[in-house]
This record gives C-alpha cells, structure tokens and sequence, in this order.
C-alpha cells in the first residue's frame, strides 16, 4: 500500500509555519540567482535516497503556484515513485504513459488541491528508466510542457544509486541538490557533485534538510515572523 505524504505538504496545509517561510526564501533566492534569465526547469536530487528531495520539491512546487505562476511538476522518479502521496492523487497515468504513446500530456495531467500547481505523475513503472528518460521522446515530450506552465520542477530520483538524475541534468535549466543533515557523508555529496558537474549540470544550490532547531530559535522565529505578518 503506498504512503500517504500528504501531511508533508507543509506549504499548502500550515503557510505560516517557519517550514513554509523556508520554502519562500528558497523561492526567493532562486529568482535571484537568475536576474537575467529564466529558470524555467528545475530538477531536485539528492545524492540517496531518505534524504528529502520529495518533500523539498513538492513544497517549493506549492510555493511557486501560491506566487500565482502556473507550475507543472513532474515526478520522475520512474523506480520509487512518490510525487502522487503527497497530493493524494493517483499514479496510473502519468509520465511513463506519454512516453509510450498511450496518452497525451493534458489527459496525463492532475490537477491537484494547490491552484495553478497540475502534476504529471510517473505513471506505472517501466523495466527500463534510464532508457525512457535518455529518449528523444522524452526531449520531445519535455520541451512540450514547457507551453504548458512558467515554471516545472522535477523530481529527480538520487544520484548515486542511479544514472537517471545525471540524465535529467542535461534537459534542464538547473539542478538543486537536497542533502540530508547527519545523513550524508561529506564524502557521498562531493562524489554526488563530481558526478553532476560530470554531466555539465548547472548545479544552482543545495538545500540542507531536516535541520534541527532548538525550542527558543523557533520562538524567536515566529516572534519575527508574526511582526512582520501583522505589519504587512
């Protein structure tokens, strides 16, 4: 039985926890590291798996749309698929349906419960990722979304276990790597980077999940935040 993520989605459910403030630094931050072009296309990775990237990109995803863009957001993860969880959606029809020919992109689209956020779920899994990802088709099929949306992130599945994010990486604007506090040896996000940059990736940044902040750091931080909110 699949997990149920969404209680994850901490953008849509809380926007005024600190999470979701996070998410729109993060947003922030990306439109200004590209004041003189546009970051349409955006994959998240991590360098294994438990790390994140899922979370990090549905909510970034979120944050975009209630910004008013219209976003698209792809899971592909062909291997261990989880974008649908978070939005409580199905995983029948999706990115693996187009690429075969079995759908077109506005019937494989969802729409989700975040307005202007639609998601292009993996679809049933293939027996061969990495070969649908590095396809003409796929090329094809991605350069068609970009009609369809300002902004469409990808989740990307890790990178070391798998070749398939360093595949990703050549059809997109940039790639964020997500790593885990604790979780990542120093050693494994250098060799995930070497690997990236391997490919010609434009790596925009990395994200540092699942920090821990102490009791009185939080306070302080919804003491800022809740002044600001009420003085607009």
């Amino acid at each position: 039985m699949a997990r149920d993520y969404t209680g994850q989605l901490i953008v849509h459910n809380d926007p005024k926890a600190v999470d979701s403030e996070a998410f729109r630094i993060l947003r922030t931050n990306l439109q200004f590291a590209s004041l003189n072009e546009d970051l349409k296309v955006i994959s998240f990775t991590s360098t294994g798996p438990g790390e994140g990237k899922s979370v990090v990109c549905a909510n970034l995803a979120v944050s975009y749309a209630q910004a008013g863009a219209r976003v698209i957001l792809i899971d592909c993860d062909l291997r261990k698929p989880a974008m649908h969880s978070f939005f409580g959606l199905r995983n029948n029809v999706g990115l693996t349906s187009v690429l075969t020919g079995q759908k077109d992109i506005e019937s494989a689209l969802q729409d989700t419960q975040c307005e202007n956020l639609r998601l292009l779920a993996s679809g049933p899994i293939p027996p061969n990722p990495a070969e649908m990802l590095h396809s003409s088709v796929m090329q094809k099929t991605l350069a068609e979304i970009k009609g369809h949306a300002d902004k469409i992130l990808i989740d990307a599945p890790p990178v070391l276990p798998v070749a398939d994010a360093m595949i990703l990486a050549n059809y997109v604007d940039g790639v964020i790597l997500v790593v885990g506090v604790k979780q990542a040896p120093k050693e494994m996000v250098l060799r995930a980077k070497e690997q990236l940059t391997s490919t010609n990736a434009r790596i925009l940044g990395v994200v540092l999940n699942k920090v821990k902040f102490d009791r009185g750091s939080v306070h302080y931080y919804y003491s800022y935040y809740s002044a600001n909110d009420n003085h607009g």
